[in-house]
Parts: structure tokens; C-alpha cells; sequence
């Protein structure tokens, strides 16, 4: 396998992306159709479950304040469910979601005589993908 180097002849030469012409083999075997028909099963399951707790409750009526506080439910779970999935996606864009680096004292920044400049670009150079680094 190659490996990525300091020289960008060499990096402009390296596959990092299979062939275009292979692909992941399909993966149709028995252990396939068993997790999906245990899957349809439950679905199925649950479904008969709903149903029959449904018709079971014949005759109970629900007041108007029911309803509000039914919709007013669901209308708060779909609201934090979008919100926290915006934080996850700003937070994922913004490089939260990266490993920590140990930065050290300003003693120790002074001992490895690095400018600081060097050092920024060292952190930045974290959030671009691989291919990108030279």
C-alpha cells in the first residue's frame, strides 16, 4: 500500500480510492434474509400490538385538553429532535467532533523554538482531508 510523503510528485501519484470498476461484493447470503425477515417480523409483531391495544380501548373518549396536550407533545419532540440535530450537524462542521490536542505551557512552546505561526498552521492543517495535506 502506498503512503503519503513530503514530496508532492509522489502524493500527486497515490491511489488512495479503489479502481473505479470494483465494488463491495453483494451480500445476499442466508444471515441477510434472516436479520430482514426477523426485522419484518417485529414490525408485524407490533403492529398486531397496536391494533389490538387500539380496538381494546372502545369507548373512552378523549377530552379537547387531551388533544392539546397530545399535539402540543409531539410538537415539542419533533422541535428538539430538529434542534439537536442541527447542533450535531454545526458541530461536525465547525471541527468540534476532532480529536483533542494537548497544548502545552508557554514554557514548553518556547522550548520546542517552533514560531507561532508554524504551530497554527499545524492545528489547521488537521481540519482538511487527507488528500488535501502537502
Amino acid at each position: 500500500m502506498p503512503t503519503l510523503s513530503d514530496a508532492p510528485e509522489q502524493n500527486a501519484a497515490t491511489e488512495l480510492r479503489p479502481p473505479p470498476g470494483r465494488s463491495a461484493p453483494a451480500r445476499s447470503g442466508a444471515a441477510s434474509w434472516t436479520i430482514i425477515l426477523v426485522l419484518v417480523l417485529l414490525l408485524v409483531a407490533t403492529d398486531f400490538v397496536a391494533y389490538v391495544s387500539w380496538t381494546l380501548a372502545d369507548g373512552i373518549e378523549v377530552s379537547a385538553a387531551g388533544y392539546v396536550a397530545m399535539a402540543a407533545g409531539v410538537l415539542f419532540s419533533l422541535v428538539v429532535g430538529c434542534g439537536l440535530t442541527a447542533l450535531i450537524f454545526c458541530s461536525s462542521r465547525n471541527g468540534y467532533d476532532e480529536p483533542p490536542v494537548l497544548i502545552g505551557s508557554d514554557a514548553a512552546q518556547k522550548r520546542t523554538n517552533r514560531p507561532m505561526i508554524e504551530l497554527q498552521a499545524i492545528r489547521t492543517d488537521r481540519k482538511r482531508p487527507l488528500q488535501d495535506r502537502r
